[in-house]
């Protein structure tokens, strides 16, 4: 696990995030698909929005159960905050967020969201 500082793009939000990043999932969903999202699933506690939780908005859609979270100025995706099974909390990193992080050396693992 390694500790790692995200952004959006304009810089009003930003975490940090404690992760091991080997591998990310690449999921097909309509909303993922469409953003481009490479996500590390943490327990909420593991996530801490340093600055801008106020400048945070918030779309939902299908079953309402994920929140994904925005930044309401650049509108960049930077995590999704949802429940496990086991109805822990639990947040989704998009780790194209994340500072300092190569996504080449990174193992993406596909996940079919579309059909689910």
């Amino acid at each position: 696990m390694a500790l790692h500082k995200g952004s959006c793009h304009c810089g009003k939000v930003a975490f940090e995030v404690e992760t091991d990043l080997e591998q990310v999932i690449e999921c097909n969903c309509s909303i993922c698909r469409r953003k481009g999202y490479l996500l590390t699933f943490v327990p909420r506690g593991a996530l801490n929005v340093t600055r801008g939780e106020e400048d945070l908005a918030t779309y939902t859609f299908n079953t309402h159960t994920i929140r994904h979270r925005f930044c309401s100025t650049c509108g960049c995706g930077t995590f999704g905050e949802g429940r496990q099974p086991t109805g822990e909390a639990m947040a989704a990193i998009n780790i194209r967020c994340l500072e300092n992080v190569e996504l080449s050396d990174i193992k993406t693992i596909p996940f079919n969201g579309r059909d689910r």
